[in-house]
């Protein structure tokens, strides 16, 4: 895919430590991501990835090492400080109160207080304006839902993954994380996930893919982050490298190979 503005690293990631109890779970783990970038993490379980992800989130710090956001080194010490960073975590269970509506979950924490002062003092919310913006939202990423206040439990697996997305975008996010999008998605909801994840680059947007589906990765990414025990062990251009070579990363041989030579 073309990519445009990728001298602008939005994400860097240098030496990143962690350990538990002792028990080293990163290694001093390195890598850049640019405006506009997919970039596949990949690894086998006990890799570290849900480490990693989870000192981008905030909810873990490291041990040492330093997290970039757009040329500035950030201490990332809670979630809302990673949101306001502009980095979203868009995970598995996708995070959405199944009981509220589209609307109320794209705004939720976010909501747009009345424009009457008298109101805006008593709390009482713009519906009317948060309705507007959300089918802009919409219409950006190329996405209609027929009912924005139905409850989200009555969506399907595919809308529920874009109404996460959307409230990433919302929250003015640079860099978007998801871990395993695709998984629960039948072959319709898979295309339409794909092309949107397209859409969000070419807006400039980074995105971070977690995914063990390495022909969706070989065919969606521009790179690879491959951590194997913590150590990541690859950073590799998609189109230079095979799913063999990239298994061999993630199983540690090319590791193995290094320490023993």
């Amino acid at each position: 895919m073309k990519r445009t503005a990728l001298d602008q690293t939005v994400l860097k990631v240098s030496g990143l430590h962690k350990n538990f109890d002792g028990v080293d779970v990163l290694n001093g783990v390195s890598f850049s991501i640019n405006r506009g970038e997919v970039v596949a993490l990949l690894g086998d379980n006990g890799a570290g990835k849900s480490t990693l992800v989870n000192c981008l989130a905030g909810r873990i710090q490291p041990n040492k090492g330093t997290i970039e956001i757009n040329e500035q080194a950030l201490l990332l010490n809670s979630p809302s400080a990673s949101e306001q960073a502009g980095l979203a975590i868009v995970h598995q269970d996708l995070a959405l109160v199944n009981e509220l509506s589209v609307i109320e979950n794209l705004f939720l924490n976010r909501e747009i207080l009345h424009s009457n002062k008298f109101l805006r003092f008593f709390g009482w919310l713009d519906k009317s304006a948060m309705a507007k913006k959300a089918q802009k939202l919409l219409q950006r990423l190329g996405t209609y839902l027929p009912d924005l206040n139905a409850p989200v439990a009555t969506l399907s697996g595919g809308q529920k993954q874009v109404i996460a997305i959307i409230r990433a975008v919302h929250a003015g996010a640079d860099i978007i994380v998801m871990d395993e999008p695709t998984s629960a998605l039948g072959a319709e909801q898979y295309e339409f996930l794909m092309s949107l994840i397209r859409l969000l680059s070419s807006q400039g947007i980074a995105i971070m893919l977690i995914s063990h589906n390495l022909h969706q990765v070989s065919m969606l990414c521009d790179r690879a982050v491959v951590l194997f025990q913590g150590y990541s062990v690859a950073d590799v251009a998609l189109n230079e490298v095979d799913q063999a070579q990239l298994l061999a990363y993630m199983n540690g041989a090319v590791l193995e190979m290094a320490q023993a030579s």
